[in-house]
């Protein structure tokens, strides 16, 4: 009785860190984006950037809302040093992604990857059942400081909660170049202005 007991036990072990991904934060492994023509881009090239990484089926219904939520959101963050993208990853992917873009009116890059590069990126098991969109944030070094699930992530989907992250992890990192001017001097600066 004890052995089949510790035997149950071992496998609910095993089966829960399968099913566990890996602790953040944590460096972004390298990852290679493939655009429609062919022209592959590092994602390591954003360095200095905050990154909002969608991982997306070209034919899913919540991927599609979810990259018209990012694109909305692109046009007003893009200037605080953000860049959204979007990799999509279900068979196909090369050949959908143009209506994908033009149909939802996606206003940032989207590539494509290989569902293998996709699933060791974000530290799942190619055995694992996973739910899209996958979604990561990265910070300005590099860093995964956000990541679904393999069951997703309702936060990140909540497009009040991911705009609040991503200005906060924008404002964490600024750049010169994306804060404001510095004041004259003798001249006081005004509340609120950073």
């Amino acid at each position: 009785m004890r052995t089949i007991a510790a035997t149950t036990l071992a496998l609910l072990a095993a089966a829960a860190l399968v099913n566990a991904q890996p602790p953040l934060p944590r460096p972004a492994p390298e990852f290679t984006i493939t655009d429609v023509s062919g022209k592959t881009t590092q994602l390591s090239s954003y360095k200095g950037k905050v990154v909002v990484l969608a991982l997306v089926h070209t034919t899913c219904p919540h991927c599609q809302k979810e990259c018209e939520i990012l694109s909305g959101m692109y046009q007003e963050l893009k200037p605080k040093g953000v860049q959204m993208l979007a990799v999509a990853f279900n068979d196909n992917a090369p050949a959908l992604v143009p209506a994908f873009v033009r149909e939802h009116g996606v206003m940032f890059p989207v590539g494509t990857a290989r569902p293998e590069n996709v699933l060791a990126f974000l530290g799942f098991s190619v055995m694992e059942r996973y739910m899209v969109p996958q979604m990561a944030v990265i910070d300005r070094k590099g860093v995964i400081r956000a990541q679904s699930g393999p069951n997703g992530d309702p936060n990140l989907q909540n497009a009040t909660f991911l705009k609040n992250l991503v200005v906060e992890l924008a404002n964490e990192g600024a750049t010169s170049s994306t804060k404001a001017p510095a004041k004259a001097p003798g001249k006081a600066a005004t509340k609120g202005s950073n």
